[in-house]
């Protein structure tokens, strides 16, 4: 078997540091050897997203992947053939100490309220607003850290419209009264939840409440599945938006839970009354059963929580000095992948404890309520 001469390039001092090896993971693999062999030579799947201040992270159409640096205990040489003797010969372009590896990691959206302020949406008259911050959907997109398929869900969880271009969030309240007129026109002209038609909802809204179309054609979309023009209606999801925003006042005062109830079936009608869960609000608010007069509720939402896991934490102990399972859970969904990776979270920041009650989580460090 005949040798082969390993040499240093002579552009080996200009190449050091120009080359990363990235360990993929076999999905990924599939992805782009899918791509190379697709005979439309389609538009290559992944893009690397993150500025300066910023953890870098690998994006497919549809998930977010974090760039973690792994060092390595033997160095790597990165060779290449000789011009002038390919056959016998390679030259050393580069030395490798790293690889980076793709971890599956949840997208990070948290900044998107941040850039929006002043860029909000309610039925104010909008030629008064013509100063407000104009960030646009393209530019936004490629600066988030998250998928396309990720951004847009993110647009539509955080009640984001997308007016001429550019980001508006819509003002809550606002939001909850288009719903409510959504519901009740459902009843008034007679729409099925199944099958209702978007354009009579539509042209009814612009046409009795100066709505505009573009504006109620996105908040249908975001509450159930437009097809060929008809709305299946996501009840749960428009009654608990409606819910949200009454729970929203009661921040900093806690409300009886029979009264939050009755002031929520209220709202929603009688048709849609009974669609009225807690459920629903999950990750929105904390229940105490200290009050005599019966249990209450107190708005504490997720999205206003660190994205940052320890500080996250801390948070939330400094709420509660102790958990139940199902009740810290839903505060964790937005900063772990799976439940496998909020598991670990938990044994990483939270201690278990077992009482005749069942089992809690408090803290591993001690902390000044």
């Amino acid at each position: 078997m005949s040798g082969i001469d390993i040499r240093f390039s002579p552009s080996t001092t200009q190449d050091a540091g120009s080359f990363r090896l990235i360990e993929l993971p076999s999905e990924l693999c599939q992805l782009i050897e899918s791509t190379v062999n697709a005979p439309s030579r389609a538009q290559s799947p992944l893009c690397i997203k993150g500025n300066l201040t910023e953890d870098a992270v690998l994006c497919t159409a549809d998930e977010t992947y974090a760039l973690r640096s792994v060092q390595l205990s033997n160095t790597l040489l990165v060779t290449t053939p000789s011009r002038t003797d390919p056959g016998g010969t390679v030259n050393v372009r580069d030395q490798l100490h790293e690889v980076l590896e793709l971890v599956p990691s949840v997208p990070k959206l948290h900044k998107l309220p941040m850039l929006l302020k002043g860029a909000q949406y309610d039925d104010s008259d909008e030629e008064q607003r013509a100063a407000f911050v104009k960030y646009s959907y393209n530019q936004a997109s490629s600066e988030i850290q998250a998928s396309e398929a990720e951004f847009q869900q993110g647009l539509k969880e955080k009640r984001i419209l997308v007016l001429d271009g550019y980001l508006r969030p819509i003002v809550p309240a606002h939001l909850s009264t288009i719903l409510e007129l959504i519901l009740s026109y459902t009843v008034t002209l007679s729409l099925s939840c199944q099958a209702a038609e978007v354009e009579e909802l539509v042209s009814t809204l612009a046409d009795e409440h100066e709505v505009p179309r573009e504006v109620s054609a996105q908040i249908i979309s975001w509450f159930g599945t437009v097809r060929e023009g008809l709305w299946e209606i996501n009840i749960g999801a428009v009654v608990a938006e409606i819910g949200l925003e009454i729970l929203r006042h009661y921040k900093h005062e806690p409300i009886v839970e029979s009264e939050f109830l009755s002031k929520w079936k209220n709202k929603v009608g009688d048709t849609f009354e009974a669609s009225v869960a807690l459920e629903l609000l999950t990750g929105n608010y904390l229940r105490s059963d200290d009050n005599p007069g019966g249990a209450t509720l107190t708005y504490f939402s997720a999205f206003g929580l660190p994205t940052d896991p320890a500080a996250r934490f801390t948070e939330l102990f400094l709420t509660k000095q102790r958990w139940k399972s199902n009740d810290i859970e839903p505060f964790l969904s937005d900063i772990a992948v799976n439940s496998k990776e909020r598991d670990k979270l938990l044994l990483k920041y939270a201690r278990t404890i077992t009482t005749p009650e069942g089992t809690w989580y408090t803290s591993r460090v001690g902390y000044n309520n």
